[in-house]
């Protein structure tokens, strides 16, 4: 859909909302409008959709002109236009961006209460009554989170970007390695360099881990042995004493045995996450992922034997071939187990999946909105609350990622990671680093996507630690 700016080049505000509430391919136009008169800044947005025109206007006084108040208005416009257009208005009306409790989280911080937040999201941005609940909920658990927390401290993301098969929709930057292990060795020597030179950085400015999350790929691709050496490494080269939260990804049921949960229990972490994605035979054929829901239950209930105080479980809404009563049983199934944590995905499209070329047997954006209805609805009766959400580009439905805990068992890593509340130091490939500046910014640092890229570029990897360490 072709998007034209007059008077403005706030772009990527714009052009975000476009891409949430149309798909990719829309066949359409649409023209975002700034003008600046004496008195008042009036954005208009003029949208033409299968032959039919709407337009719409918001204006701001011109004396309190900020960049976000700016971008408000013209987000403002283009939904309210869009709106006519579209046959159900959006969930999250005018938000566009990944992580909408960011503004919910900054109201209550600022002395907001929950009623306020929810007011908010309804007069300025459009959204639904379920969806502004929603975002408010997650926000109260994103400022208790925020409250374990001193000045001095970080959270830790150790990267594993490996996986023994690559799944239909998957399009993180992993290797597929099969029965070809050669790189495994050669990746954890690397990344042992990276955890002692992040020790000694960390023993030397004062900062303390919070929080450990394992993630990848698959970590526990790995075998026991290279992840007990893991765990102790990091166990012996950081200080953990204030840690109070650490997790293992383990992902996939066939790359997990009671031997390998209970070592990596026996040695150091205390919350395991096991992803059946859905618990459709079937559909898992489909997905290409080589195990049964029989295999989940199977690693669960090892998990459970091993000792983990926590288990989350992932589900994916929307996958190929899925229909709403595949969903609905795979939920169900999942929540008469009654683990910690049970995240429910929505099905997003990326370029870099097997998936978003063939685009085979894929829910309706309707199905899809049955099933994330009745996931909020059936985790909440049963007493789960939402801790965390995000959304992405491409998502079917353009809804959202949501975790859900039992029992006040937030896992707090996913908490601080998407809310930016803390620093998140990032250690092997793939790894981004996101630091809380002094002044209240916050800085990226990208370690080398591709393993090979890692183990060979170690030494930047290192150097570019210590500038990040310098700034902080």
């Amino acid at each position: 859909m072709k998007l034209t700016l007059t008077g403005h080049d706030d772009r990527y505000a714009v052009e975000q909302l476009q891409l949430a509430l149309f798909p990719e391919d829309t066949q359409g136009e649409a023209v975002s409008t700034l003008h600046r008169g004496s008195t008042w800044l009036t954005a208009t947005a003029k949208i033409t959709v299968g032959g039919k025109t709407a337009a719409a206007s918001r204006r701001l006084k011109a004396s309190e002109e900020t960049v976000r108040l700016r971008r408000r208005i013209l987000q403002q416009s283009y939904y309210l236009a869009a709106k006519q257009l579209l046959p159900t208005p959006p969930a999250w009306g005018a938000l566009a961006g990944v992580r909408p409790t960011k503004i919910t989280t900054r109201h209550l911080l600022e002395g907001g209460t929950p009623a306020s937040a929810q007011k908010l999201l309804k007069d300025v941005y459009y959204v639904t009554p379920d969806r502004r609940k929603l975002a408010v909920d997650c926000s109260v658990s994103t400022v208790k989170a925020a409250s374990l927390l001193q000045p001095q401290d970080i959270s830790l993301y150790v990267g594993i970007p490996f996986c023994p098969t690559r799944c239909s929709y998957c399009s993180f930057v992993s290797r597929t390695i099969g029965k070809k292990t050669e790189l495994l060795e050669p990746y954890l020597e690397a990344l042992t360099k990276e955890i002692a030179c992040t020790g000694e950085l960390l023993r030397a400015s004062g900062r303390q881990v919070r929080t450990v999350y394992i993630g990848g790929g698959t970590p526990t691709t790995l075998t026991e042995p290279q992840m007990v050496r893991l765990l102790d490494t990091i166990r012996d080269t950081l200080d953990l004493s204030r840690c109070i939260e650490f997790t293992v990804e383990g992902g996939r049921p066939d790359t997990l045995d009671l031997g390998k949960l209970r070592a990596i229990r026996l040695h150091g972490a205390d919350r395991m996450s096991i992803n059946p994605q859905t618990m459709e035979d079937s559909v898992l054929r489909a997905c290409g992922r080589p195990h049964t829901g029989a295999d989940v239950l199977r690693a669960y209930q090892e998990a459970v034997d091993a000792g983990f105080s926590a288990v989350n479980m992932d589900l994916i809404a929307g996958l190929p071939t899925d229909t709403y009563d595949g969903f609905r049983r795979s939920l169900d199934t999942v929540a008469a187990w009654n683990p910690a944590n049970i995240t429910v995905h929505t099905l997003a499209l990326k370029k870099g999946a097997d998936l978003f070329e063939k685009r085979e047997g894929l829910s309706t954006p309707d199905t899809v909105s049955q099933m994330v209805a009745y996931a909020n609805d059936t985790l909440r009766a049963l007493g789960y609350q939402p801790y965390y959400l995000y959304r992405q580009k491409y998502m079917s439905g353009s809804f959202e990622n949501v975790g859900w805990s039992r029992d006040g068992l937030d896992c707090l890593y996913n908490i601080y990671m998407m809310e930016e509340v803390h620093t998140i130091l990032s250690l092997g490939g793939g790894g981004m680093n996101k630091v809380n500046l002094p002044d209240g910014t916050l800085r990226r640092f990208h370690n080398p996507k591709f393993p090979e890229q890692y183990i060979e570029k170690i030494d930047d990897v290192l150097r570019q630690k210590e500038e990040l360490f310098a700034l902080l």
